[in-house]
């Protein structure tokens, strides 16, 4: 008889969304950075309100902002993720005529390439940091040839990204300092890329147009540090949580030896069960709205807690079991509304290709320390592990 394994993420635990999610849909709390929120915890209220026109990106949502300089501002935070209509609308059409479908689905016997030497290279020994080894090295080298990246400068990169992602966790010294040596990193390849273009999305960004317009640099290099902190750090723990949850799911993973047609559909689950944020940025609403039987005043920041939405009772049933087998893992694993994750597909392509390849290459994959749960990486948005040692 099955006997489901039905843990909560440890972050999840350590902030109390379970918590919360169990006394209403909306609460209000206040963040361990001293600001008051209204925290959403519910499906349907997260799906209603990412589409609702009077919630907005706050024009102080970028870290550090008290002693950041005017000219790092505008060129980190001018991307679409912080940007609202029109200036939303003209930015999302012309990055999504650069970073097409046919881009992406392009990449796919490349990322199978570099998927199989990463497991070459984890096969030369009987346990590894799956982080380390496999679930870091893939995306981020996905990325960095997609944007056209030398190799040399990829460790770097790693190294700034997990200051931007986790920028509450750093002092604003640390996180200017990063900040300054990727953009002036970023301009010089701008500047290359101008000169003599290549076939990647950073030549493809600066060719952009639509009709007379086109991405200005502040623009451009916002756009390049969204998709460096974004694009990789959350296919990092799709990764990595994915194989966690199958790890300690073997029912479900034997399953998916079995039938591997069922992968996309135990993506699209995992993405739903533990999936890569625990909160989406903060948001604000600019009039009242009701909603759940309470009341937004305008003005409240807003926080959307994506993991105890993923699992609202009220949306799924047994919320709290991997089941690959679901009709709908409906999620929110990558936001809902105009701002939906415009690189969801490159994130589910890579989740597909790395699952699949790491379980058929090593089948009797377990975790080298099953007793232990894996430490989460601290802060807000990001629901990472940290490493997760396996067994090969």
């Amino acid at each position: 008889m099955r006997q489901p394994f039905t843990e909560t993420s440890g972050i999840a635990r350590h902030w109390g969304f379970e918590d919360l999610a169990a006394k209403g849909p909306v609460q209000r709390l206040t963040l361990f950075t001293g600001v008051p929120v209204c925290l959403i915890t519910g499906y349907a209220e997260t799906r209603e309100l990412l589409a609702h026109p009077d919630v907005v990106r706050s024009p102080l949502d970028g870290p550090h902002r008290d002693t950041m300089m005017d000219d790092l501002i505008n060129r980190t935070e001018r991307h679409m993720l912080g940007a609202n209509p029109p200036d939303h609308t003209r930015l999302r059409k012309l990055v999504t005529a650069a970073f097409t479908r046919r881009r992406i689905d392009a990449l796919e016997p490349r990322i199978r390439e570099i998927a199989t030497g990463l497991l070459d290279q984890m096969a030369a020994g009987d346990r590894v940091d799956l982080v380390n080894a496999y679930s870091y090295p893939l995306p981020i080298t996905v990325i960095c040839e997609l944007i056209g990246i030398p190799p040399v400068r990829r460790e770097d990169f790693r190294q700034w990204s997990s200051v931007f992602v986790n920028a509450t966790m750093h002092t604003a010294e640390e996180y200017i300092e990063a900040t300054t040596l990727m953009l002036d990193f970023v301009h010089e390849l701008i500047v290359q890329k101008q000169q003599a273009p290549t076939d990647d999305l950073l030549s493809g960004l600066i060719a952009a147009r639509d009709g007379g317009d086109r991405l200005s640099e502040d623009e451009l290099t916002s756009m390049i540090f969204l998709l460096l902190a974004a694009g990789h750090e959350t296919t990092v723990s799709l990764i990595t949580n994915g194989v966690h949850a199958l790890l300690r799911h073997p029912d479900q993973l034997e399953l998916l030896k079995a039938e591997p047609d069922r992968l996309p559909a135990a993506v699209e689950e995992l993405l739903r069960y533990d999936g890569p944020l625990q909160a989406a940025i903060p948001y604000i609403a600019q009039a009242p709205i009701d909603i759940a039987g309470s009341r937004i005043e305008a003005g409240e920041v807003i926080v959307f807690a994506l993991l105890p939405a993923n699992r609202d009772p009220r949306k799924v049933e047994r919320p709290d079991e991997l089941d690959i087998t679901r009709p709908d893992s409906a999620h929110l694993a990558f936001g809902h509304g105009i701002h939906h994750c415009l690189g969801a597909p490159l994130a589910r392509l890579e989740g597909r290709i790395a699952l699949g390849m790491l379980f058929e290459r090593f089948p009797d994959l377990r975790l080298a320390e099953p007793e232990r749960d894996p430490v989460r990486t601290p802060g807000l948005l990001m629901n990472a592990i940290r490493e997760l040692p396996v067994q090969l």
